[in-house]
């Protein structure tokens, strides 16, 4: 009795469940799956607002792709460069969300300890000392700035500052002085003051060069759209309008300065700073910015300091000694220098580790009170470093760290001496004002 009440209910729920169908037969277009009959009870809702927003700024740049380019502003560029760099450091925390994290740890742990606080940097357009991380955004805020007033001047330092590779500046650069020599040549001639923007050369050796657009309207091209021959519709091109001839010899002078131009980068802050006589002079605590590793790296690095000891005591060839050397070396970017004076007080400075040694004594030479007088610099161990060598300071062993011992020319010295002649104090007074105690 159990299973004919069990057979029914089979039989109530097969019958329930609609016509059969063969497997060969064609589904039906207009049959509809369960999901989305089920989905249809439940209305939509309406889109947030920042779904707005967002879904409007997408139709904008789909719609902005088919449209000539119009000219671009400064305040335009200048947003643009801030949204580049933006993507830029998402990208990075992206890619190694890790090493951002523990190097940040680094960087924060015990950081008054640290024998300099950081690696600086002083803007040659503002003159405004900058953190290693704020540099590049802050030069082209500031080339940005200037293009409002000097438009030839900052093009051509976008040019050759905005862009990395250096070949390819070069050979736009080259595009860019013919188009320059051909109007110079044939003035008159139309066909030599337009560029069609979709042309091959300039698409490959021009257009992709950030600040060749802005330096071409700088001389006075214009984005306009004008008919093809043999083609349907118009075509965007810079145009210049006929010159002048002292318009022609302007031109000329604005060719030089491109050709001539060089990057623009931060100058490296030494960070002079004195130091009262301390039996801690040669104990360094460096923050990760004097590094060319990331914190993992330093951590890996660490544990390696325990194979030292059994390494030298290895019977090791010279090549081998040399490839260690070398790697040591690329270990760095910055030098971190303290020079000891003869009355005991300390001078230090940072300094980039492949600057040469002749900076260091230039460096000593503008913190004294008397630069003129000659002296000596002595590497630990009492090797003498010779300004005159081109050797950099990595190359002497002086990276990341080192305390130099200083003199004063025996020969030179002995002379004012001799003639009643001493000063009280060694550097200048601005430094003695700042003085410090290591702690």
């Amino acid at each position: 009795m159990k299973k004919f009440f069990e057979d029914i209910k089979k039989d109530i729920k097969f019958k329930s469940a609609g016509p059969g169908k063969k497997l060969t037969d064609e589904t039906s277009t207009d049959a509809k799956p369960p999901v989305q009959q089920a989905s249809h009870g439940k209305p939509r809702q309406a889109p947030n607002e920042s779904a707005q927003r967002a879904g409007a700024a997408a139709l904008a740049r789909i719609e902005q792709q088919h449209r000539p380019r119009p000219q671009t502003s400064q305040d335009t560029i200048r947003s643009q460069v801030r949204r580049e760099f933006e993507a830029e450091a998402v990208a990075t925390a992206v890619g190694h969300p890790h090493t951002e994290a523990e190097g940040s740890k680094v960087a924060s742990k015990d950081a008054a300890c640290f024998s300099v606080s950081g690696v600086y940097f002083i803007c040659p357009l503002t003159g405004k000392t900058l953190k290693k991380s704020e540099r590049e955004v802050h030069i082209k805020e500031a080339i940005l700035l200037r293009s409002l007033e000097k438009p030839v001047e900052a093009s051509v330092m976008m040019i050759h500052t905005f862009n990395k590779d250096r070949e390819k500046v070069k050979a736009a650069v080259e595009i860019i002085s013919k188009y320059i020599d051909n109007i110079c040549k044939h003035p008159t001639e139309e066909k030599y003051r337009k560029i069609k923007v979709s042309n091959k050369v300039f698409q490959e050796k021009v257009s992709g060069i950030e600040g060749s657009r802005e330096y071409l309207q700088a001389l006075g091209f214009e984005s306009t759209m004008l008919p093809v021959e043999g083609e349907e519709g118009a075509e965007e091109f810079l145009v210049l309008a006929e010159q002048e001839p002292g318009a022609l010899e302007e031109m000329k002078e604005k060719k030089e300065k491109l050709q001539n131009g060089e990057p623009v980068r931060a100058k490296l802050d030494r960070q002079a700073q004195a130091f009262r006589p301390s039996q801690h002079a040669s104990r360094f605590e460096l923050p990760p910015d004097f590094y060319n590793l990331t914190a993992e790296e330093l951590k890996r690095e660490q544990r390696l300091k325990s194979d030292i000891t059994e390494r030298n005591s290895m019977l090791r060839t010279k090549a081998m000694r040399e490839k260690d050397e070398q790697r040591e070396r690329r270990k760095y970017n910055y030098a971190l220098l303290r020079i000891r004076l003869p009355d005991g007080n300390l001078l230090q400075g940072t300094f980039l580790a492949w600057d040469k040694v002749a900076a260091s004594y230039q460096f000593v030479r503008d913190s004294l009170e008397n630069g003129w007088q000659p002296f000596e610099l002595f590497a630990p161990g009492g090797q003498k470093l010779k300004e005159e060598e081109d050797v950099a300071l990595n190359e002497c062993n002086l990276a990341p760290a080192a305390l130099l011992n200083f003199a004063w020319d025996a020969a030179v010295q002995a002379d004012i001496t001799a003639a009643g002649g001493h000063g009280r104090s060694v550097l200048k007074p601005e430094l003695l004002e700042n003085i410090k105690t290591l702690s």
